[in-house]
């Protein structure tokens, strides 16, 4: 399990594929709840073709917890990753979920380093916790565990400690999967690292809105979402895709947030396919 130093954080990653490869850097989902494992196990079948880099990004995970924890940082520390890691040459960017957000921010910025972009159940704005807690009331059912103020707290920086993060954390999981295993969201959930001090941190920071810059978006990008995606409601990634000079969607019914997992072998198809057409 490699390490590195970067922006004074240390960054804990998995590496797989040819290092001569075109890289792909894999961006996690969650602020201070998810990890690099999820993205990193959908998408290192790409090996056999590309570079396949997941890390854990700062202050979640097993990276360590060094401030400041902004959108602007996470998108910096992506270039350190690119220039250190990857030898300074372009790459083709993932983003699922929050990671989708901070890939965003890294296109925006730094979009000249970029050969492709996907991105994976996503939005452009933070405007995207409204049309979630509208889904939520609709299939609240789903999640009895659950409660408005729980997922307020989801969207906010009020969360008290780590343990009340993880328990809101399990009680919200109905709402991710179409087939919902409620022993597999056990385990996620006990073994998941989540850090209550990020969580809040990046929640605190209601600046994210890149609705009007995704014009400036200058490389292809495939945007993918479950038709049924609860917390990025299908209409972000539509935005998204429609606004982007070279982008397109793939939208997966029967599908939810967790589409790449869901809907795996579909996913990985169209993200082949893409790659192949718009390689240089």
């Amino acid at each position: 399990m490699p390490t590195v130093t970067l922006n004074n954080a240390t960054f804990v990653y998995d590496d797989i594929g040819n290092p001569d490869a075109e890289p792909i850097i894999a961006l996690h989902g969650g602020r201070g709840i998810g990890d690099r494992h999820g993205e990193f196990n959908a998408y290192k079948v790409l090996s056999d073709k590309y570079r396949v880099i997941a890390y854990d990004q700062r202050g979640c995970g097993e990276t360590s917890l060094t401030p400041p924890y902004t959108f602007e940082q996470l998108a910096d520390d992506v270039e350190a990753f690119r220039m250190n890691v990857c030898g300074g040459r372009k790459i083709i960017l993932e983003g699922g979920s929050f990671g989708g957000m901070i890939a965003l921010t890294y296109a925006v910025k730094y979009g000249q380093n970029l050969s492709r972009l996907i991105l994976r159940g996503t939005a452009a704005s933070y405007h995207h916790e409204d049309d979630a807690m509208v889904v939520f009331k609709q299939r609240i059912h789903k999640a009895t565990s659950a409660s408005l103020d729980m997922l307020d707290k989801m969207f906010s920086d009020r969360v008290k400690d780590d343990t009340e993060l993880r328990l809101i954390w399990l009680a919200l999981q109905p709402l991710y999967y179409e087939k919902f295993d409620p022993d597999a969201a056990l385990e996620r959930t006990r073994t998941m690292h989540l850090h209550a001090e990020t969580h809040n941190a990046l929640f605190k920071e209601r600046l994210y809105d890149l609705r009007d810059k995704l014009k400036d978006i200058p490389v292809p990008t495939l945007v993918v979402c479950g038709a049924e995606d609860w917390i990025c409601p299908p209409n972000h990634s539509r935005l998204i895709a429609e606004s982007i000079p070279k982008g397109e969607l793939l939208e997966v019914p029967n599908a939810n947030h967790a589409v790449h997992a869901e809907a795996h072998e579909v996913v990985i198809a169209a993200v082949r396919e893409f790659l192949a057409r718009t390689s240089n």
